[in-house]
């Protein structure tokens, strides 16, 4: 992990419990809880704009980071996960989406466009992969391990650019790893309504290799793409992964159409509920430990100035 730590550490020796360490669960847990608490700062008028949580989906950069780095991380609208899995840094994340102090960006871009060496995030539906294509490109052309990584959505493939950048990456043999979280709705529409053919299919049609991966155990991810991963560094070319996941939260902060009774099965595959169910003990205090972290990092960082044209108004 990058970044200055806020308390949650990393170990080689960490306990293995239920197919994550207690490191690993304790990132997922402080994603799960960061994103909960951004979402009632909305409620409470601490946040203005917008923003889009990734709750169901923590374990998907939790699980890859140790995978792919060294990379540079193309993000998108639906990031924080992502920016935290990468960096110890939940107080310069929050002061960014509020505006205060201590923002990894000086407040300009708020909760959907991050950049820090290493990391770049976007709202713009497509626009990560062209990107990540042209920093893979560079790190193959001056001979740098380094891999470009672009998280997209099932909804991300209505974007021609997406295949465009694919041809390229296939054609150049280019160190490109496209992570699509797939939550099986765009918005709110639901993807087996919006989209033909599959995604194996699309990455099929340019020879680009694939995987598929159901589940949410982290150890048995990390087995699954290790070598896949390795490939695509070592010059192999571009890889696709597909994570079958769920989005539990609404599109952005409130706009959420689904039937509650169907948001309701879908907690039935959250990794969160598994693991308090496996060790209640032991999620407990970790989960405890997550929510203390998040309340300080809040505390503290509403208590600073707001920054830039936020604090003229």
């Amino acid at each position: 992990m990058n970044g200055s730590s806020v308390g949650v550490t990393t170990s080689a020796t960490s306990t293995q419990w239920g197919g994550v360490s207690d490191a690993d669960l304790a990132r997922m847990l402080l994603i799960r809880h960061f994103e909960l608490n951004l979402l009632a700062l909305f409620t409470r008028g601490e946040i203005s704009g917008t923003t889009h949580t990734c709750l169901g989906q923590e374990y998907i950069p939790v699980a890859l980071m140790s995978l792919i780095a060294p990379a540079f991380v193309f993000s998108n609208h639906r990031g924080h996960g992502h920016y935290l899995a990468q960096f110890d840094d939940a107080a310069g994340l929050l002061a960014e989406i509020t505006g205060r102090e201590g923002a990894v960006c000086a407040g300009r871009g708020g909760s959907q466009h991050i950049f820090r060496p290493g990391f770049c995030s976007t709202g713009v539906q497509g626009e990560s992969v062209p990107a990540a294509l042209g920093v893979a490109l560079h790190m193959k052309s001056t001979g740098r391990p380094v891999l470009a990584v672009a998280y997209i959505g099932d909804g991300t493939w209505g974007q021609g650019v997406v295949y465009e950048a694919l041809n390229m990456a296939q054609l150049w043999q280019a160190p490109l790893v496209v992570v699509v979280e797939n939550n099986h709705i765009a918005q709110t529409t639901p993807t087996r309504s919006a989209m033909a053919g599959s995604i194996r299919g699309r990455a099929a049609a340019f020879g680009v290799r694939y995987e598929y991966v159901e589940g949410c155990d982290v150890q048995a991810i990390r087995a699954q793409l290790e070598a896949p991963i390795r490939r695509t560094r070592d010059g192999g070319g571009p890889v696709v992964v597909e994570f079958d996941t769920i989005r539990l939260g609404p599109h952005s902060k409130g706009d959420d159409a689904r039937d509650p009774a169907a948001v309701a099965l879908l907690r039935e595959r959250d990794w969160y509920e598994q693991h308090a169910r496996r060790d209640p003990e032991r999620f407990q205090r970790l989960d405890a430990s997550a929510r203390r972290i998040v309340a300080d990092v809040t505390r503290d960082v509403l208590s600073r100035p707001l920054v830039g044209a936020r604090a003229a108004r």
